[in-house]
């Protein structure tokens, strides 16, 4: 049709160029110019005679049929052309015929767009919008996942019922019809049920819960039917729905009544995942991170039969994800992924993803042909403290109020042995803080207890309690803000959550402050309890205060030594630090004997290396200059 289309229109442009070029005559004039000798030159295109006259003008005349025109031209002597007419019966029906053609095109064309031709015009806007993936497309296997062992176990036998269902027909067993991921964000939910497809070889339908729903009433309805078709065209398939809480809330909750868009969407999913036809061989796996939002019909035994918790990993499972991760960049033999995973605790399977990628980009910055231990320290220090801001101008009295604030909360950290260890304390501006001392748990923290809880605040006031007790109350400055937010947090959680108030006692508090805070779920409080909270609240605080102060004073001169410490080395790790408070360099010369010193391929640590001149011995160094380590 194209080609046809093209040759009209060529052929209607070429007769247009002769008819614009001459000028239309009678046959009369045609004839009496060629008696008279004014034409020079004929051409005979069926019909129609084009001449040129003796004045070099381009006449046209059309002739009967019954006369001889051409032996009468030749007769005169003139240049007689003729042009071939085999094509010009059906070019000129062709250009009759062409607008019509195009016209009832056009007509098939919206007609099948409007019957679901298409997904993506104006009338397929009822359409899923499901993404088909293959095995041939970024195929995932349970290889790629680590770090939640149990998950994957709880997903296996989907896996073996989608390779073998006659295994577990023939026994009367039915596979379950939904699987639902909870988790916090960044855990791998995505790629688990990526991997499930990948070691099943079925097909792979991905969703959103937010493309189910739209302004018009019934047209997420319409998308979840449409999904279903689909995947019943593909079975054995899997159907995979992310942030399934965008549509699958709580129906009556809120605005809207019941005849709102999400909640027939609602309606209709939860019809196709156990209605009155069956859909075999399709399964659906749903992620979520709000679990308790979503509509307790979703949950039921047929519709979402397992409930797979996907939790930040442990120790042994970081190490695995960092494994995973550390497949393709070169590591140098210095690395440890188990001392990196001990000191990442509560870090996703993503956060650890986006460590090993911050360690390759600064190995690759400085030039290394491989990733060292050093790369992964500095950029772990960047994940959880941010970037250094070296540029950041600072005097030496704001660089000493932050030097003996962190020395505070480092050194209440240290005495109080419920504390998490001090990894590290700094003065260099990182992110929007102008200093931070980091605690890093032992093993991972799975609860908390009232007497770490009252330590943690003593630990979380103690830079405040540093500030007054070195320049008094009037020359506070407004850098504990973070740490009374913290310490509010931490407070008003004990109180109003884990009943560890016993005048508010083991009541739970906090769903009416939500609810005081605009959510209609809460409840109301009497204005006594709610003073008694603040009292309560306050007083955990201010005792946290006066335990941090107490010790800065019974520690005084380690706490000063600490602070000149900061001034000098703006960066010390937790071993420098008890170094430090002792009165001892923070550096341990390894060169014992005098010798040619370190080794020319040995470097010294970050930490290692002073930052700036020092001004002032840490107080009992006897005078040594420390030296930097390797």
């Amino acid at each position: 049709m194209l080609f046809l289309l093209i040759l009209a229109l060529f052929n209607l442009f070429s007769n247009g160029q002769g008819s614009i070029a001459s000028t239309a005559v009678s046959y009369s004039d045609f004839i009496e110019d060629v008696e008279n000798g004014e034409v020079t030159k004929a051409t005979l295109d069926g019909e129609n005679v084009t001449y040129v006259g003796s004045g070099g003008t381009v006449y046209s005349t059309v002739v009967p049929r019954d006369a001889d025109v051409s032996e009468r031209l030749l007769a005169e002597g003139v240049n007689v052309e003729a042009k071939k007419q085999e094509q010009s019966g059906f070019l000129s029906l062709l250009s009759l015929l062409l607008p019509v053609i195009i016209l009832i095109g056009f007509w098939f064309f919206m007609m099948n767009r409007m019957q679901g031709g298409g997904r993506g015009g104006a009338m397929g806007f009822g359409k899923s919008r499901a993404k088909l993936l293959t095995e041939r497309e970024g195929r995932v296997t349970f290889d790629d996942v680590a770090g939640i062992d149990e998950a994957k176990e709880e997903l296996q036998e989907i896996v073996e019922f989608l390779r073998n269902p006659q295994k577990f027909s023939r026994l009367g067993g039915q596979i379950p019809k939904g699987a639902l991921l909870v988790g916090p964000p960044g855990t791998g939910k995505t790629l688990l049920a990526r991997s499930v497809a990948g070691e099943a070889g079925v097909p792979f339908f991905t969703i959103s819960g937010s493309d189910f729903v739209e302004m018009f009433v019934g047209v997420g309805a319409s998308r979840v039917r449409d999904m279903f078709e689909q995947a019943k065209k593909n079975a054995p398939c899997i159907v995979f729905i992310d942030e399934i809480d965008a549509v699958g809330r709580h129906r009556g909750a809120g605005y809207g009544g019941g005849n709102d868009e999400r909640e027939q969407t609602l309606n209709q999913l939860l019809v196709e995942m156990d209605g009155f036809e069956s859909n075999e061989g399709v399964i659906i796996i749903a992620a979520t991170n709000r679990k308790d939002v979503l509509d307790p019909a979703l949950l039921r035994p047929g519709r979402f039969d397992r409930q797979v918790t996907v939790p930040n990993p442990d120790i042994k499972g970081r190490e695995k994800i960092l494994g995973v991760h550390s497949r393709k960049v070169p590591l140098g033999p210095d690395v440890d992924l188990r001392i990196i995973a001990r000191g990442t605790p509560g870090f996703s399977g993503a956060d650890l993803a986006n460590l090993v990628n911050e360690a390759a980009l600064m190995a690759a910055r400085v030039g290394r042909r491989f990733v060292v231990m050093e790369d992964f320290e500095n950029a772990k220090d960047k994940v959880m403290m941010g970037a250094e801001r070296r540029s950041m101008v600072l005097t030496d009295e704001q660089k000493e109020h932050t030097a003996y604030h962190e020395a505070g909360h480092a050194v209440v950290g240290l005495s109080l042995p419920k504390c998490d260890p001090v990894y590290k304390a700094t003065i260099i501006p990182r992110g929007g803080a102008l200093g931070m001392v980091v605690s890093l748990p032992e093993i991972d923290r799975l609860n908390w207890h009232k007497d770490q809880c009252v330590q943690q605040l003593a630990m979380t006031m103690a830079g405040k309690a540093a500030e007054i007790m070195r320049w008094g109350e009037d020359e506070v400055s407004n850098g504990p803000a973070g740490d009374i937010m913290q310490a509010s947090q931490l407070a008003r959680a004990m109180v109003m959550r884990w009943g560890m108030s016993e005048k508010v006692g083991n009541i739970d508090y906090a769903e009416a402050a939500e609810g005081y805070q605009g959510n209609t779920g809460g409840f109301s409080v009497s204005a006594h309890t709610k003073e008694l909270i603040e009292e309560e609240v306050r007083r955990f605080v201010q005792d946290g205060y006066e335990t941090a102060r107490r010790i800065l004073e019974e520690r005084k001169v380690e706490w000063e030594r600490l602070a000149e410490g900061l001034l000098e080395y703006e960066t010390l790790t937790g071993e420098e630090i008890k170094r430090v408070m002792a009165g001892d360099p923070p550096h341990i010369d390894e060169d014992e004997d005098g010798g040619a010193g370190e080794k020319a391929d040995d470097k010294p640590s970050v930490a290692a290396i002073p930052k700036t001149k020092p001004r002032k011995k840490p107080k009992g160094d006897g005078g040594l200059e420390p030296e930097p380590s390797a």
